[in-house]
């Protein structure tokens, strides 16, 4: 797992789907984030792996030209 010093406005969060993944999605959606789209879901052989896009809803800046 990555950590960033200042917020991106795009994450895109992957893992087993267990307890870990769903607090990693909860931690950044307290800290501003929201879903961004559904989940997807796949098997490996033997886990469920997770992925879940989250966007900061203020990143996106526009400048005059």
């Amino acid at each position: 797992m990555s950590d960033f010093t200042e917020p991106l406005g795009y994450r895109l969060i992957t893992g087993p789907d267990d307890a870990e993944f769903c607090s990693r999605v909860s931690v950044l959606l307290d800290q501003g984030y929201q879903l961004h789209g559904s989940p997807a879901l796949t098997f490996n052989g033997e886990r469920v792996i997770a992925a879940q896009a989250l966007v900061l809803p203020h990143s996106v800046r526009f400048e005059a030209s």
